[in-house]
């Protein structure tokens, strides 16, 4: 075979190995699980943790202390498929040191093969029968909803995982419809779980009002991966490719290493449009395939080794038996023994809440748009297992060609990719804490920073959304289109972070006033520039790099910052990762596409255009090759067009 190339990462993070986030307690209770257990009384419990951490026990806990302790009579858990029904098997507690064990009958997991609708009786009959728990799918709860009232859910826990399938608009969305009737009309227990809460589009999961009835449980990235025992580094990062990718993918498929490849959408530009062709080519790329045993594993001859591979093909689904054989052995055996199984090829399946602790590599094909699918592809390799000192993921993408009418397309892609790549370091990277800085004085607490002229949140909303929701939110910053496109150098710094910014946390939260959005605003940027910033000790002092110098972190002020694109690494990255010619294509792509001025920006660029011209003792020149003294240029044509009709209507006036 070919050498394998390593993809090119921006991502490289270590972690400290402290077990804390793995260790349990005299209830058998790990980190995350005891967190949510001291929060165990609320109505509506919220719990945002990444995978892996232990959600699906935690529920167990809080929802067995609900029947024995808070009168609560029968719990319901949906999850959003079958495979996922297995995390809420039947599971020994009390050996560890709980009061009580989750059982859950054979009729009361609804998450069998058969449709959805067709398991609605058994679903009504658990809520008049005598039995607690019960496990569905988020189709089945939607179906059972559509011939019971919400009063039915009266002394209930409704929990439903991977919440973030839940949205606000209730118009096209069944289980927000769902949701919001059963809080409106019965007297449930709502726990909501989700390892991401970005739904990857503009409607929120829930409205603010519906959202402050939830008491927040977050466990974030860095608190769980940080305190693993045997995983030591995570790698994110991207292969490019020309032609079909199934012509590239023997570049970075390590057959050494226990890999989940998802290949494209078939409506995606990645796609040949045959996804079982596209797994042969894949299998090609292996070797040759020996045999298929009964369980549906596929022995492939690796070419160059001799050696037999393991491969679990999940887009084939023509024969629907045969996979839910394959299924079956995949939680039931490969999720214990690590030879049961070296690669899975999966097109929408292996995703959220997936269980192959001793998965490495997850090689994703093609630009994914939603987010919540990126962190949990990424979700399916960072578990902690023996053995498993490192795990990669791997975007194999597109790159964009001059010649072909998807160049915009392609380019867009490539961008969105890599600053969701960015967001995932920052996600995995540990949390800051923001203070204003009133004097040379202050002595700041272990994980505190304290930033001269900075805006702490002043409202409990605003501490909220901080706690919970900056990451989501620059999700929405980084798949911003314009955003992208900024990230990528064509804006100043000072528009990005004080028009556009504030524009999208507007638009997000349009309950805010402006006080609140331009507090959160700060918090945003100073997070991740940064987060994104390279930090180094010299002596007793700290220096972090802010364009392209490095500032002591005592000096730092909010002004400073503001002059730093927090995002500018996505253009850097590209720079490094591509070939200059197709380089040249992205740069072109963005110029012909440029954003349109606003007012705002104009006078915010103002100052620095008449900088330049003393500077340079000339006017900035709309045809000039570098972008910044470009744009300086639109903006004082801009200007000049605005000063011109403010003359003309004033002197309409005076005559």
């Amino acid at each position: 075979m070919t050498e394998i190339k390593k993809p090119t990462n921006i991502v490289n993070v270590a972690y400290a190995q402290t077990g804390d986030s793995v260790h349990t307690n005299e209830l058998g209770m790990r980190e995350m699980q005891q967190r949510v257990w001291e929060q165990r009384g609320a109505q509506y419990l919220l719990v945002k943790a990444p995978p892996a951490s232990g959600k699906s026990r935690a529920l167990m806990f809080v929802a067995l202390d609900k029947l024995y302790n808070q009168g609560r009579k029968k719990v319901i858990v949906a999850v959003p498929e079958r495979s996922i029904g297995g995390s809420f098997a039947t599971t020994n507690l009390t050996r560890f040191g709980f009061e009580a064990d989750w059982e859950i009958k054979d009729k009361n997991n609804l998450c069998t093969p058969g449709s959805s609708s067709g398991k609605v009786q058994q679903f009504i009959d658990f809520l008049e029968g005598p039995d607690a728990t019960l496990v569905c799918t988020h189709a089945t709860l939607r179906y059972a909803y559509e011939k019971l009232p919400a009063s039915a859910f009266d002394g209930t826990v409704l929990a439903i995982d991977e919440f973030h399938h839940v949205s606000a608009d209730t118009s096209s969305n069944r289980l927000g419809d769902l949701l919001k009737g059963v809080m409106a009309g019965s007297d449930a227990h709502v726990v909501a779980m989700t390892g991401s809460y970005f739904r990857g589009d503009s409607v929120p999961v829930l409205l603010p009002e519906d959202e402050a009835k939830f008491t927040p449980v977050t466990f974030n990235y860095y608190d769980q991966l940080n305190g693993y025992e045997h995983l030591k580094s995570l790698g994110i990062g991207h292969h490019f490719y020309q032609g079909r990718y199934t012509s590239a993918i023997h570049e970075i498929l390590d057959l050494d290493k226990k890999t989940i490849i998802h290949i494209p959408n078939v409506n995606s530009g990645e796609s040949t449009k045959d996804k079982i062709e596209e797994v042969g080519f894949i299998l090609d790329a292996i070797g040759e395939v020996a045999t298929q045993e009964e369980n549906g594993i596929l022995q492939v001859r690796r070419s160059d080794t001799g050696d037999i591979v393991r491969v679990a093909d999940l887009v084939d689904d023509t024969d629907q038996v045969e996979r839910a054989e394959l299924l079956n052995y995949l939680t039931s055996v490969a999720s214990k023994e690590r030879d049961a199984v070296d690669i899975i090829i999966a097109l929408g399946m292996a995703k959220e809440g997936f269980d192959w602790p001793f998965a490495e590599h997850a090689l994703t094909v093609g630009y994914r748009a939603s987010l919540t699918e990126v962190i949990q592809i990424i979700g399916r390799v960072t578990r902690d297992s023996p053995g498993k000192e490192h795990a990669q993921f791997t975007n194999l993408i597109a790159q964009p060609d001059a010649t072909t009418d998807e160049v915009k397309l392609s380019v867009n892609n490539m961008l969105k990719a890599i600053t969701a790549s960015l967001l995932m370091e920052q996600v995995l990277a540990p949390n800051f804490t923001f203070k204003t800085k009133t004097g040379n004085e202050d002595a700041p607490q272990p994980g505190e920073l304290r930033i001269k002229g900075f805006k702490e949140p002043s409202t409990d909303r605003v501490k909220q959304i901080v706690a919970t929701d900056l990451n989501d939110l620059k999700a929405t910053i980084l798949q911003d289109d314009t955003f992208v496109k900024a990230a990528a150098g064509n804006l100043d710094a000072e528009v990005t972070n004080k028009v556009l910014i504030p524009k999208i946390i507007r638009e997000r939260y349009p309950d805010l006033n402006e006080t609140q959005v331009e507090e959160l605003r700060q918090q945003v940027v100073v997070d991740s520039v940064i987060k994104n910033g390279e930090v180094r000790e010299v002596g007793d002092k700290r220096f972090i790099k802010m364009s392209d110098k490095f500032v002591n972190i005592d000096d730092i002020d909010i002004n400073l910052i503001d002059r730093v694109n927090p995002f500018q690494r996505a253009f850097e990255v590209l720079s490094k990762a591509v070939t200059p010619q197709v380089l040249r294509i992205i740069q072109d792509t963005i110029t012909a596409s440029r954003i349109e001025i606003t007012e705002e920006e104009a006078r915010l660029l103002w100052p620095k255009i008449q900088q330049f011209a003393k500077v340079n003792r000339r006017q900035p020149d709309v045809r000039s090759d570098d972008a910044t003294e470009k744009r300086y240029a639109e903006a004082l044509l801009f200007l000049r067009k605005k000063k011109r009709e403010h003359e003309a209507r004033q002197r309409l006036q005076e005559s």
